[in-house]
């Protein structure tokens, strides 16, 4: 073949391609278009629920503060400069947030480092609303582990499991929140370390979460929790939000954290997929 006839044909070939992308885009667009804007695309859940509070400066801190660790200052704005632009700074663990395995266990990941297949999990919620009610310092038992699985069936693997203890109705007041008393010990509820150490051995979660300020119980001194399933690769999310909004089973959660290189923790962004 000499080469204009080659020519000839790699252009009719580029011609028959473009065609193909072409029909491929328009089919794309009709189909996104007939969804209807602002609608989810169906990917096999029905809602995405987050479980995320807002940062600002009104988020109670793990121990009472004078003024927030919040900062946050504007560098231009839309009218001024055409274009809007702040500046933040927040300490690793505020808000809600998720605490890497570095944070307790010195040589495991940080919070860039844990693989992102680890933060995509079924999800797990054991409402334990009652006993902290009545309880403020209940910590979750295997017991209530049990009875979740009576209903739902064994916890899957990989899973990261949350407990709904009401707290969240407290996020609005730091003082109800921290439930300090008078010699300024913090009572919330938190996990034992025996149903810890179930989920971890037992049930091979990738994740423990919580409605409250810690994973531990309030008046803990020396965090058994954290220390056993930091070193165990284990990751928490603290300060988790409407819980009361997603099922016990069968969702999935995604927990997209701050690429913080070297971090103990950071800000995450906690989503539910309901199916």
């Amino acid at each position: 073949m000499d080469a204009s006839k080659l020519r000839k044909s790699s252009l009719n070939l580029m011609k028959i391609r473009t065609f193909f992308v072409g029909c491929i885009l328009a089919v794309t667009v009709l189909l996104f278009a007939h969804r209807g804007h602002g609608k989810t695309p169906s990917l096999g859940f029905t809602a995405v629920v987050d479980l995320t509070h807002a940062l600002n400066a009104q988020v109670p801190t793990f121990d009472a503060v004078d003024k927030s660790p919040y900062q946050v200052k504007t560098l231009a704005t839309v009218a001024k400069e055409g274009y809007l632009l702040r500046e933040f700074c927040v300490p690793e663990h505020f808000g809600t947030h998720l605490d890497a395995p570095a944070h307790f266990a010195d040589g495991l990941w940080t919070v860039d480092q844990i693989p992102p297949e680890r933060l995509v999990s079924p999800l797990v919620v054991v409402d334990v609303g009652s006993k902290a009610k009545a309880n403020p310092d209940y910590q979750i038992a295997v017991e209530d582990i049990a009875a979740w699985e009576r209903v739902h069936g064994e916890i899957p693997q990989n899973a990261v499991v949350i407990a709904d203890t009401g707290w969240n109705s407290r996020w609005n007041s730091a003082e109800d929140y921290r439930n300090a008393d008078a010699k300024g010990v913090k009572h919330f509820p938190g996990y034992s370390k025996e149903a810890a150490k179930f989920l971890v051995e037992g049930r091979k979660v990738n994740g423990l979460g919580i409605d409250t300020l810690s994973i531990d119980y309030g008046p803990s001194k020396d965090f058994p929790v954290h220390q056993y399933t930091m070193a165990h690769s284990i990751y928490h999310l603290e300060n988790v939000a409407n819980l009361d909004h997603v099922p016990a089973s069968g969702a999935l959660v995604i927990a997209a954290p701050i690429k913080l290189e070297g971090g103990s923790g950071g800000p995450v962004r906690i989503l539910a997929l309901v199916k």
